[in-house]
């Protein structure tokens, strides 16, 4: 029994034994399992972690790449900036030779039509196909037939393409001849063609930069005066670089410093104007200019108007002479265009603050004198356009060896004409000013002349008048660095450098200014139909009242500004007369007679400086003008603002006149 027992039992036993090691191995293999999911698992997560940091990396290497090409993009805006002219230099000069075309057409090219047609060849074709060997020959000579006809009409369409072409180019290349030929002669129209294609051809300016100019050409100096257009503000970048920011997933700019970006954009202006000064005097190969004036301009909105004007940031006038002992790739473009070349510029580009012109295209021809005699003999200056004789003076200080543009008519600073004399010893620069009076200039002219020099930092100052000086002013001027030059020491500083000129009818000769006609026009007919305006004031000041003939806001001219040394216009419509018991001072006006162009009247008043030269508008009140008519009855009363401490000049009012031709008082 034991051992039977002990065999079951052992069966038993045995079989457990199997079951136990069979879970066991079921279990380890689950084990296994469950432990290769997890490393494939962990496996899997530690690819995706690889590949999102790769990714993430890439992303990063991305977006640092595109900020440090931005940065390089910026750095080499900068770079070309500041290189502008050395680069500008480096370029190939302009010469008329770019302007003509080659002759050389593209040659005949017939293509597939040049290729003949291919024959049937007999020995492909066997014993009874002769037949079929000419049909394919007929159709192989038809294909060829119909070839050389295409062929001859490509051909002939070519012929008169090259034809045609061929005499468009020699008709440009005779108009280059022509331009050229024009060129060496001196002529303005072709002169400024010429150098104006010059400046738009030449690769020294980037794309982006403005190609607006407007040229003149002074044949009797061989100066080329031009306005050139400047890049504005926004050509130097605001930003300084870009840095890519990882933990805010952004590019963040730095900003470029203000006072660097001032300081670039105004030797960017320096560096435009040197430039188109080299780029012509570089594309003159035949000698024709002497000199060049530019006045470099923006197209902006003028800070003190808020309207678009040409705002002129830098200017200069140089002569070949001078320019050619440059060597612009080394200089300063500022220090050399102020102090190299005494030109202007702008202190502070950036806020459109503009500098004086010099010579303007505007004024080129509009004021050349003639030299030597001519059928009508020499100009009264008297009569002469107020800008013309500016001119004539700024002619005569040239004739003396100097430099000497005009000024611009408004915003001038009291300056008509500025000269710069050449010599080491006693030159420098001259401030002029024009007055062209027939009666004596008063000495608050020559006052006003010393303040302007003073003001402007000038060497000397020069006026010049068609009529005369009282004692005063030359007393004034004794031991200044003034000038005075009145109408007869004029006309033969005229004479003596070869102008024309002469004070008065040309019958009586050259009248002196004592005995000039007190006012233009004194001949012309009194308007029948006028009003008389009486001015009356309060206090003991004394005042100059004065009368603007004026279209919009400018004097139609200098003699239709009426004050006491020019006590009426040309016409008579407007003139001095005489007040009425009870007024201080009077004016006669013919309203309906005033010039065509004249929309408006403006009435001024100044404190008299011979009676009372230390004198303001404080005592300037109660102020009225009383309108009458040509009997002098009265019409009405116009009230006038009182002065103010301080004030030596104060504008009364103006009448505006209407779209229905009546003239209101505002």
């Amino acid at each position: 029994m034991t051992r039977r027992s002990n065999g079951l039992i052992g069966i038993w036993a045995e079989t457990q034994r199997a079951q136990n090691r069979q879970q066991e191995l079921r279990h380890r293999a689950q084990v296994q399992e469950q432990r290769e999911r997890e490393r494939a698992q962990r496996a899997a997560e530690r690819e995706a972690a690889r590949l999102d940091r790769e990714r993430r990396a890439a992303y990063r290497q991305a977006r640092e790449a595109e900020a440090r090409r931005r940065t390089e993009e910026l750095e080499a805006r900068v770079a070309e900036l500041e290189g502008l002219l050395r680069t500008g230099c480096a370029a190939p000069a302009f010469s008329a030779a770019r302007l003509t075309e080659p002759e050389a057409l593209e040659p005949f090219n017939p293509g597939h039509l040049g290729v003949p047609a291919p024959l049937p060849d007999p020995a492909r074709y066997g014993f009874g196909r002769r037949s079929q060997y000419e049909r394919d020959l007929r159709a192989a000579q038809e294909a060829e037939a119909l070839r050389q006809r295409q062929l001859a009409a490509y051909r002939q369409q070519y012929d008169q393409w090259a034809a045609a072409r061929l005499a468009q180019v020699r008709q440009h290349n005779a108009g280059v001849a022509e331009l050229v030929a024009a060129l060496r002669a001196g002529d303005p129209d072709a002169v400024v063609e010429y150098f104006s294609a010059a400046l738009y051809a030449s690769s020294a300016w980037p794309e982006e930069f403005p190609h607006q100019v407007s040229a003149a050409y002074d044949p009797g100096a061989r100066q080329l005066v031009l306005e050139w257009e400047l890049p504005g503000f926004d050509v130097v970048p605001e930003v300084k670089s870009v840095r890519y920011m990882p933990t805010a997933d952004q590019e963040k700019e730095t900003a470029r410093p203000v006072t660097q970006r001032r300081a670039l954009y105004r030797d960017v202006v320096a560096q435009c104007v040197l430039l188109a000064v080299r780029e012509l005097f570089a594309a003159d190969e035949f000698g024709t200019l002497e000199s060049v004036v530019v006045n470099g301009f923006v197209d902006d909105h003028d800070p003190a108007t808020g309207r678009r004007a040409r705002l002129v940031l830098a200017a200069v006038t140089v002569d070949r002479a001078a320019f050619g002992r440059l060597h612009l790739e080394q200089v300063s473009a500022p220090d050399c265009l102020v102090d190299g070349l005494g030109g202007r510029l702008s202190a502070r580009p950036d806020q459109r603050t503009a500098v004086r012109a010099e010579r303007t295209p505007d004024e080129v021809g509009r004021g050349v004198v003639s030299h030597g005699g001519g059928e009508d003999g020499d100009p009264d200056l008297f009569e002469m356009d107020p800008v013309e004789f500016e001119a004539l003076v700024a002619e005569l200080f040239r004739a003396r060896g100097m430099r000497a543009v005009m000024t611009t008519r408004s915003n001038d600073g009291g300056v008509d004409v500025e000269a710069l004399d050449p010599d080491p010893i006693s030159g420098g620069r001259i401030i002029v000013q024009v007055k062209r009076y027939r009666k004596t200039v008063p000495p608050t002219a020559v006052r006003d002349l010393f303040g302007t020099v003073q003001g402007a930092g000038a060497n000397k100052g020069v006026l010049v008048t068609t009529s005369r000086f009282g004692p005063g002013s030359y007393a004034f001027a004794n031991g200044k660095p003034l000038t005075l030059v009145n109408g007869e020491e004029l006309v033969g500083l005229l004479a003596q450098h070869g102008l024309r000129g002469r004070l008065g009818p040309a019958d009586g000769g050259t009248a002196s200014p004592a005995a000039a006609p007190a006012a233009p026009g004194t001949d012309a007919a009194e308007p029948a139909d006028h009003n008389v305006l009486g001015m009356s004031w309060s206090g003991g000041v004394a005042l100059d009242v004065c009368a603007l003939v004026c279209r919009g806001s400018r004097v139609l001219s200098e003699d239709h500004f009426v004050f006491y040394n020019n006590p009426r216009t040309p016409d008579g419509t407007v003139r001095s007369v005489e007040p009425l018991p009870g007024d201080k001072a009077a004016l006669r006006v013919a309203f309906d007679a005033l010039p065509e162009p004249a929309d408006r009247l403006v009435l001024a008043a100044a404190i008299d400086p011979e009676v009372n030269p230390e004198a303001d508008l404080s005592r300037f009140t109660d102020a009225r003008i009383r309108l009458s008519d040509a009997a002098g009855a009265e019409l009405g009363q116009l009230e006038v603002s009182d002065g103010r401490p301080g004030e030596t000049a104060l504008v009364l009012g103006s009448f505006r006149k209407r779209s229905g031709g009546n003239w209101d008082f505002v």
